[in-house]
């Protein structure tokens, strides 16, 4: 008979302790929750750009002469360094020659003189001729192997060959350039804007661009100045760095683009939130805010101030910039329920089917 009895307790404790489990995951709801935002239209502004290189450069040798060699082509990768033609050097190597051997003498005959001038056995005019004679064939020494260095064209940073402007056996002046070479940083955008824009610059909230060959892609944009003086267009230059961090995707100078310009919103004291999180209780508007802390919601009386078309209500009164609002099911909630906020959605998970 004690086991019998036995046996219906430990049942009936195990039916209380599931009933009891199942009743509190029925009260551990699944909701939506929205961040209250700013009122404030935000305002936007696009401009047509042109990619462009962070560094575009053209490359002249320093000296006149016949190209020897040329090492590279259009469209070439290269490091800085690397050598990508050459002059022919050899007068140049004779210059050298002929100067090593004039500044060998006049050092040895400079030394000599000195000595005896520390001695006492040199008049100082003869010394001082002796000072500046070397100090003049030194400075032609170094000009002449300067000359001879300046036979080969390197590369002064890592980059691309954009454009190859002679051949090999061509003369060439000092100076002419040789090579267009373009580097490998983040590119740059730039555009224009009228003065009405201009005078708003401190108002500059972010940037980004979009290109119709990427219709799914936004890439954000750094500023990096802004002229102050107007073109003949009377538009001011703004130029930007496109952040390719992580994308694959990188758009090469000369490609068109569409800029966008954010403003800073205008201060405001009043709150946006969705509709559906709004609710009536005695009459009075109402939201549940959600304390992230304990994961519960908590009723709160609100004051309208518009409810526009787009499917929002705007608020002065009641919730502050930040908190988070239940924006779906607030009709089946009750004062300090649990509940389980829906993560949001992937922007890599299109339509949240995952």
């Amino acid at each position: 008979m004690k086991k019998i009895v036995l046996g219906l307790v430990c049942s009936l404790l195990l039916f209380t302790g599931c009933k009891q489990e199942k009743v509190q995951k029925e009260e551990i709801k699944t909701v939506k929750v929205n961040k209250a935002v700013r009122y404030g239209e935000e305002k936007t502004t696009s401009f047509p750009g042109k990619v462009k290189a962070a560094s575009e450069v053209n490359l002249a040798f320093r000296i006149s002469g016949p190209i020897a060699r040329i090492h590279v082509s259009e469209g070439e990768f290269v490091r800085k360094g690397q050598l990508l033609a050459a002059m022919d050097a050899r007068d140049y190597e004779i210059q050298l020659a002929a100067t090593e051997a004039e500044y060998t003498q006049v050092k040895a005959e400079a030394e000599r003189i000195i000595k005896l001038h520390e001695k006492q056995s040199v008049a100082d005019n003869d010394y001082d001729k002796a000072v500046y004679g070397l100090q003049q064939i030194t400075a032609k020494y170094e000009a002449h192997k300067n000359a001879l260095a300046d036979t080969r064209l390197t590369a002064p940073f890592d980059g691309y060959i954009q454009k190859r402007y002679f051949d090999k056996e061509e003369t060439v002046s000092a100076g002419m350039p040789i090579f267009s070479l373009i580097s490998t940083e983040a590119p740059e955008v730039e555009i224009n804007i009228p003065a009405t824009d201009y005078i708003q610059r401190d108002k500059f909230h972010s940037f980004s661009c979009y290109f119709d060959i990427y219709p799914d892609l936004t890439f954000p944009l750094e500023l990096i100045s802004i002229n102050r003086k107007a073109n003949l267009n009377q538009l001011y230059t703004v130029r930007l760095r496109l952040v390719t961090a992580g994308s694959r995707e990188v758009p090469s100078p000369g490609m068109s683009t569409m800029v966008k310009i954010a403003f800073q919103p205008e201060e405001s004291e009043l709150v946006s939130i969705p509709l559906s999180a709004l609710f009536e209780n005695d009459g009075q508007p109402c939201v549940w805010v959600y304390d992230g802390a304990r994961r519960q919601v908590n009723r709160r009386p609100v004051r309208l101030s518009n409810i526009p078309a787009d499917g929002t209500v705007i608020l002065f009164e009641g919730l502050t910039v930040g908190e988070e609002v239940v924006a779906a099911g607030v009709h089946s909630l009750k004062e300090g329920d649990a509940v389980k906020v829906i993560p949001a959605v992937s922007s890599t998970n299109v339509g949240g089917l995952l």
